[in-house]
């Protein structure tokens, strides 16, 4: 089964939704999340992401940075104002990108779950960005971007979702990305069949968010010896797997391991069928398309392979590149699928990468399928899109 809480949300007002919610912390990097907060100062980057209040060239996990994260929050909350809702609610939070929408449940989910593998992971975290996402929620006490889960479809949560759907909403905006974002706050009425919906869910999946549900995890036991809190409780929005939407998670290597590219290209031949003058992008799995020296190529994946990911880490990233951990070393760099190959293309003649390897995407049937063995993925295998936005709903632990 899958517990499900509702929870008394942090919350902006409708009127300000738009400029408070802000992308996950974790897609951007500093300079571009200055950059979109700039003559905002109710974003909630200057939450998430506070070094970009610091002078630049700032340590993003010294003390202070923290201490600003909180003073931040602290600031928003007056300044939005972000309110408390008098009751605990579920939510139920939809997005519109193009043509594509998709429709989850807004919730706490019990981290007593998460522990004992019902809610199941599918990456291993990087433990400097899991020390990271620990102080942040420890500084402000609450949680402030969800978790990203997923499930089998359900008809019966499905059923009560539409109606929840059919009626007038809380929020309802259209970000600069053009993603819309509309919220419900839903009524008491509907709770008992959510709860029940999800009780008979045998188990939940991560699809984004290792970091922040490890970092839940982890803070509780520092919360839980403060006093009484709901610390033992995640924040999180679950999807249905048949409205989620998969792009690819693309690879970069910064050097080629002392070696030219024509010396590097050779040795690949000795390992996969090497074409010249392929796509940007690979038209089915079981093939990988690389940007090298101005030029695409493809690369023919061995069958009976479980995933892309897997061969590239083992046949080329460790033994030819000298990457042997993708979580920690610095020589390797992942690129979203919503960047697109025109991004690849840009690192790698410009002279910012060596080499790029544009993936297939992976399905939600092999996430749930390596999640079920117990297995993991290399990092940064799946990319979700659209995102859910930081800010709109909190969990405060206290």
């Amino acid at each position: 089964m899958a517990a499900i809480y509702p929870f008394a949300a942090l919350r902006p007002t409708p009127d300000v939704a738009a400029l408070v919610s802000s992308v996950p912390y974790d897609v951007v990097n500093t300079d571009e999340a200055r950059a979109l907060a700039a003559g905002n100062p109710l974003s909630f980057l200057h939450v998430s992401r506070p070094e970009i209040d610091l002078p630049p060239g700032s340590d993003p996990h010294a003390p202070e940075v923290y201490r600003r994260a909180a003073e931040a929050f602290a600031g928003l909350t007056q300044a939005a104002p972000l309110v408390r809702e008098a009751a605990p609610h579920f939510y139920v939070y939809q997005l519109h990108m193009g043509t594509h929408v998709q429709t989850g449940v807004a919730a706490c989910f019990s981290i007593d779950e998460y522990d004992a593998h019902l809610i199941r992971k599918h990456e291993k975290t990087r433990p400097d960005k899991e020390d990271d996402r620990t102080r942040h929620l420890l500084a402000l006490e609450a949680q402030t971007g969800p978790v990203f889960l997923t499930y089998r479809a359900s008809s019966e949560i499905d059923v009560e979702v539409r109606r929840i759907t059919a009626t007038a909403p809380l929020f309802d905006f259209i970000a600069p990305d053009q993603v819309r974002h509309v919220t419900w706050r839903v009524d008491h009425a509907h709770d008992a069949a959510i709860i029940h919906g999800f009780a008979a869910l045998p188990r939940l999946y991560i699809a984004d968010g290792h970091h922040r549900a490890a970092s839940a995890s982890r803070a509780r036991a520092a919360l839980a010896a403060q006093g009484p809190g709901e610390w033992d409780r995640v924040l999180a929005v679950a999807f249905p797997n048949d409205q989620m939407q998969v792009l690819p998670y693309h690879r970069v290597a910064y050097d080629l391991h002392r070696q030219t590219p024509d010396a590097f290209l050779h040795a690949l031949g000795r390992r996969v069928a090497v074409t010249a003058n392929g796509p940007a992008a690979p038209a089915r799995r079981g093939q990988v398309s690389m940007r090298l020296g101005q030029r695409w190529y493809t690369l023919d994946l061995p069958g009976g392979e479980t995933l892309d990911v897997d061969w590239l880490d083992r046949e080329v990233l460790t033994p030819l590149l000298g990457i042997t951990d993708v979580r920690t070393d610095p020589r390797i760099g992942f690129v979203g699928g919503i960047r697109g190959t025109a991004e690849l293309e840009r690192l790698v003649d410009g002279g910012h990468a060596a080499v790029a390897f544009s993936m297939y995407p992976v399905s939600m049937d092999d996430l749930m399928r390596v999640a079920d063995a117990g297995g993991i993925m290399p990092p940064k295998s799946t990319w979700f899109e659209p995102k859910l936005r930081d800010g709109l709903l909190s969990h405060l632990l206290r």
